[in-house]
């Protein structure tokens, strides 16, 4: 349960201001459809993550566990530094074509604004920490849900409500954590916590 828990509240925090939140805010004010674009957002990120859990349940097979704990290691304390820095969605880069739907625009776009992104590394990482891949993925995917949901029914009003930069160094924290918690083996210590 601690990889759904740890995976879920990091991209929870990591997705607020990310780009993928600002296309949530951006196509709910397009479309005014919330429900269709829920869908488009959970099973792009369905997809997204899991493809990206199964690459890092593949990586942990692949590499020997020390090797392995160096790499998590330095890339959950890598991701905490990108953490930090800002995401910007180029709205005139976005085109809305109307023949795919609401349903079918929500899922294109959310899932080629995912690869690559911050929440799509820090899946690949989390699955190859955690040795329960489907938890991970589900807890990413409804971190997902947890930042954008809002955002689709609140709009823009609701972002400015919270600090993205304060926000970005309590997902960055945890990165940093996780970082020092697989190199220095502290699950060992504590029975499996982190």
């Amino acid at each position: 349960m601690n990889a759904f828990l740890i995976s879920s509240s990091t991209v929870a925090l990591a997705e607020m201001g990310d780009k993928t939140q600002l296309l949530a805010f951006l196509l709910a004010s397009r479309f005014k459809r919330p429900i269709p674009i829920i869908l488009g957002i959970t099973l792009a990120t369905l997809i997204n993550h899991g493809f990206a859990g199964s690459i890092g349940a593949w990586l942990s097979n692949l590499v020997s566990p020390d090797i392995l704990r160096w790499i998590l290691g330095i890339s959950f304390i890598a991701m905490a530094i990108w953490m930090l820095i800002p995401d910007k969605l180029e709205a005139e880069k976005i085109s809305f074509s109307s023949r795919f739907g609401v349903f079918g625009v929500t899922c294109l776009t959310f899932f080629l604004a995912e690869m690559g992104d911050k929440t799509q590394i820090a899946t690949i990482a989390m699955a190859a920490r955690f040795d329960q891949t489907a938890l991970v993925i589900l807890g990413t995917t409804a971190g997902m849900l947890i930042a954008n949901i809002p955002s689709v029914f609140l709009g823009e009003k609701f972002a400015h409500h919270f600090s993205p930069k304060l926000i970005h160094t309590i997902a960055a924290s945890i990165f940093i954590l996780l970082g020092i918690a697989t190199l220095f083996e502290v699950d060992k210590l504590f029975g499996g916590l982190f």
